[in-house]
């Protein structure tokens, strides 16, 4: 029997037998470069087309079977009628397929001016998921032979009923803003939906359990840009994440320099340590690229080799089309 497989027998047997077995969602490490990812009112930061694109490879060392997550989104801030509208696609999928979830979400943000120096953004998430598993992947008993191991044949057992789930989804969230500082608060899966594949067991949770987000953060200016140079600034900031049990925050620090920006963060569970996250990438006027590396830090995953996380973003925002562009607020890290 393969390592693939192997890994694949290891995933599910935990999928199955968990005694308190509770979905989490995927975050990426350049939140970022995702906003909508985190919180609905971060739709429409640009007046025109912004278009996100991010892959995130979790435990890499796993040989390409552990966490992989897609994503892709539009989104776009309509100003005579102070709206913002996006569209995200996601896909995560865990044991080299043999686990994969699918989401596609519609985003709408209004903006209220409270005065020429702060703003009140109110956001809202509808979406659908599908849940799959892919049973094809899966060995039975009688696929072993004692003496042969895995013989490949096709079980004689009756396939376990897993098919493909639907579900519909939906989130909330607010932010405040000004020309230095930003705040929000989102609350993620408020209808708590059923994505169970097995309904008889009692032990499953009985749905998507609430995503809570706090995020915050300053732009620091240090060189005015014009319309032939990007210009320079500095952004720390902060996520806090929880969901169920499981709680997280990244603290760090964002640097955008001319044409380079990079970054360095540090994710805590708060029952104990887990990632340094390092970032680099290359930006113009038009588009951003960026890398960046999660070390992890939390045993046991940092006694095996090469466990770390490779995520990549790129980021086309057609603002620079614009004759003239007046933001007077802190988002530049996030277009």
């Amino acid at each position: 029997m393969n390592t693939a497989r192997v890994y694949i027998i290891i995933f599910f047997s935990a999928f199955l037998y968990s005694s308190n077995l509770v979905a989490q969602d995927p975050i990426f490490s350049q939140f970022y470069s995702a906003p909508l990812q985190i919180n609905p009112a971060f739709a429409g930061n640009t007046y025109t087309p912004r278009v996100g694109l991010n892959y995130r490879n979790e435990w890499s060392g796993w040989g390409g079977v552990a966490y992989e997550t897609y994503a892709a989104s539009y989104d776009q801030f309509f100003e005579q009628v102070n709206i913002g509208l996006g569209l995200m696609a996601q896909t995560d999928q865990a044991g080299g397929g043999l686990f994969r979830i699918s989401k596609f979400s519609g985003f709408f943000s209004y903006r209220a001016k409270v005065n020429d120096n702060f703003y009140l953004k109110l956001g809202v998430e509808a979406g659908a998921w599908q849940t799959r598993i892919g049973v094809d992947k899966l060995i039975f008993g009688d696929e072993l032979s004692r003496t042969e191991g895995y013989t490949g044949d096709l079980p004689t057992e009756e396939i376990l009923n897993l098919d493909n789930k639907t579900i519909f989804d939906v989130s909330a969230g607010l932010l405040a803003y000004g020309p230095m500082f930003y705040g929000g608060f989102s609350i993620k899966h408020i209808n708590t939906p059923d994505d169970r594949h097995i309904e008889t067991t009692e032990n499953f949770n009985s749905g998507l359990p609430y995503r809570f987000s706090l995020h915050g953060g300053a732009q620091i200016s240090l060189k005015e840009g014009n319309k032939k140079k990007l210009g320079s600034f500095i952004s720390p900031n902060l996520l806090f994440e929880k969901q169920s049990d499981l709680s997280q925050i990244n603290l760090g620090v964002y640097a955008g320099l001319g044409p380079i920006f990079a970054g360095g963060w540090f994710r805590h569970t708060f029952a104990n340590a887990d990632a340094v996250i390092g970032l680099i990438g290359f930006r113009q006027k038009a588009y951003k690229i960026g890398y960046s590396y999660d070390f992890t830090v939390s045993n046991p995953l940092n006694t095996t080799n090469n466990q770390g996380t490779h995520e990549i973003s790129f980021v086309l925002n057609f603002d620079h089309n614009r004759s003239k562009i007046n933001y007077n607020d802190c988002f530049e890290l996030f277009r």
